[in-house]
Parts: structure tokens; sequence; C-alpha cells
């Protein structure tokens, strides 16, 4: 293998080259494959994979994986603290700089399609999440209702009240969070929008998109997967963030697919009395079909990327496939 410094090719025409798809689709599979040939460094675009401690139900890289090419924004937050599409863009942005700055690839991989969206397309630099800030609000609606809580949003900021139902309780609470963090409502946030919006750079980043021919074969790697996490570990890793006891199944991290269906059905046995293990069954079951849903969810999003260039990932040369196209983008640099 030859490997050169890419900056210092003439015939350099790519910024960095994201790999997506749906999950289960061989993404990480794919940028291992590359990183033999290239010099690539992988930036992570998956909102699970960000968390410390969560790394059976997330199929995070092995040990073994991650020490084959750097990886970035992968381990760097707590699972008690959110980490939002802004920062994301931020700090996507900054490390794709450092990489090319260093000669070599960024490569972004992942599923986590709002963050590819904040890349691209740029985002509201809204206030962050507040996980203390967003606990109290919840206390605060579980002894008044949020019907309550919606009038209680209408007196400092009447205009986000009115456009949202009195039950609508995430955006009811979001919006309140803002206020109570900030001082500013909701609505004056999205008012000066020009202001705080954090504009993407002008980045030419080919999109290449792993996607099934045959749903049936996603449906299988989804449920072998599941069954290999669960084979794992993955209950008893989610038993040790329980334990923790400062965490809680609305948080950003617990929403995580298996994770929030793990922690309601641990719930469910507790309050039975149940042996832990006697969820696993349903466990399986419910997380199969979580998984199936993101899966769609993040197809869909795609569909709408025409630029994009389609990879199917269930067809035998499709390592193949996914190596000739970033060899055509990076040609005349080798």
């Amino acid at each position: 293998m030859v490997v050169r410094v890419f900056d210092q090719a003439p015939g350099w025409r790519v910024d960095a080259i994201a790999l997506v798809g749906p999950t289960a689709s061989g993404k990480t599979a794919a940028a291992l494959h590359l990183a033999r040939e290239w010099p690539l460094e992988i930036i992570s675009v998956d909102s699970a994979l960000v968390y410390r401690s969560m790394d059976i139900g997330t199929a995070k890289p092995s040990p073994d994986e991650l020490a084959l090419v750097p990886h970035h924004l992968i381990d760097m937050r707590d699972p008690l603290h959110a980490y939002s599409a802004a920062e994301f863009a931020r700090d996507a942005n900054r490390l794709m700089a450092d990489i090319r700055a260093r000669g070599k690839l960024p490569l972004l991989v992942g599923g986590t399609m709002l963050y590819l969206k904040a890349l691209r397309d740029g985002i509201d630099d809204l206030p962050s999440a507040q996980p203390e800030l967003r606990a109290a609000i919840e206390q605060q609606a579980l002894a008044v209702g949020w019907p309550a809580m919606h009038a209680e949003l209408a007196k400092v900021d009447a205009i986000t009240a009115a456009r949202l139902a009195p039950h609508d309780a995430q955006r009811i609470s979001r919006a309140l969070e803002v206020w109570r963090f900030s001082g500013k409502p909701l609505s004056q946030w999205f008012a000066q929008a020009d202001a705080n919006r954090i504009k993407p750079p002008a980045l030419n980043m080919p999109l290449l998109s792993l996607e099934p021919q045959n749903r049936a074969w996603l449906h299988a790697r989804i449920a072998q997967r599941f069954d290999i996490m669960l084979n794992s570990g993955f209950l008893a890793e989610v038993q040790a963030l329980r334990a923790r006891g400062d965490l809680n199944v609305d948080l950003p991290s617990m929403r995580c697919v298996g994770y929030r269906q793990a922690w309601e059905l641990l719930d469910r046995a507790e309050a039975a009395g149940a042996p832990p293990e006697h969820i696993l069954p349903q466990l399986h079951e419910l997380g199969v079909a979580a998984t199936r849903q993101l899966a769609k969810r993040q197809l869909t999003w795609l569909r709408g990327m025409d630029e994009r260039i389609v990879i199917p990932c269930d067809a035998p040369d499709a390592l193949a496939q996914t190596r000739a196209a970033v060899a055509g983008f990076t040609a005349t640099a080798l």
C-alpha cells in the first residue's frame, strides 16, 4: 500500500467524505476497510456513541477496532449530560480542520441524521439541554399537570405557548427550560435565528449511503445484532447504569434505542418482584422493533438527500463498491 499526504496531492478534491446509512448496514466494517488503504481519521456521527459506559447496546466499535484508526466523538460525554446537534457541528468542523492539517482524510461515519443536517445546513444555536432544570420542570408537571405548565409558559412566552397544545409535554418542557436557563423566551431565540445560526462552512463532502435493496436483509441483521448484544451482557450494562442513581429514563442517553426499552422493562420487573432475566424475551422483541423503526426513520431522512451516492449494503460486493467510490474521489491524490 502506498500512502501519501492528501493535501499535498495536486488532485485533492474533497474536504471530507461522509459514510452514512441505517443502523446495522455495515458502516463500521466499511470504514475500517477503507482505513486499511487510505490515511483516514474517523469522526463518529452517532448520538449514542458519544456516551461513556454505553458500549454493548450502542454497538460501539471494539477496543481493537478503535485502535486500528483514530476515532473522534466517541466516549466523550457522561450519560448524565446531553450532547446537541449544534455541539456536534462545532466539534466536527474543528476536527475536520485538524485532520486535514495532519494530511489525512476526515471520514464521517454514522446514522444520526440530525447531526449530519446540522453540519451540512447549519443549526440555530439554542441553549444546550439542562438536565437539572428539565428534571425540576417534570417534577413540577407531575404535581400540577401539563396544562398548568402550558399556562405558566404563556405568561413568559405567549408566542410559543400559542402554537403548542396544553399536553405537548416535550415542547412545553423545552420552552420553559430555555426561559429558565437564559431568561429569554424561545420565540425570541427563533426570531434572532439569523444572528444565532451556526452557519456551515463551504464543504465539498460527498455522501456515500449504505442502503439495503431488500429490507428483510436489514431486519435480519438487526435481529442478529440484538441477539449478540443480549448475549454479550447488555442487560447487565443497563442495570449498572440504573444503579448509579443519578440517571433516569428521560435523559437523552437513556432514550437511545434498546436502553429505554430495557430500563422500562426493568422497572416493571422490579415492581412485580420478578428477576431481571425474565424480561429478556420481551426485551428482544421490543428492542428489535424499536431498532427497525429507527432504521426506517433513517432511510426516510436519506431519501431526502438527492445528491447521495447509494451503495447497496446487501450486495456481495458492497465493500468493493464503497472502496471504488472513495477511490474515485481521491484518484489523483494517490
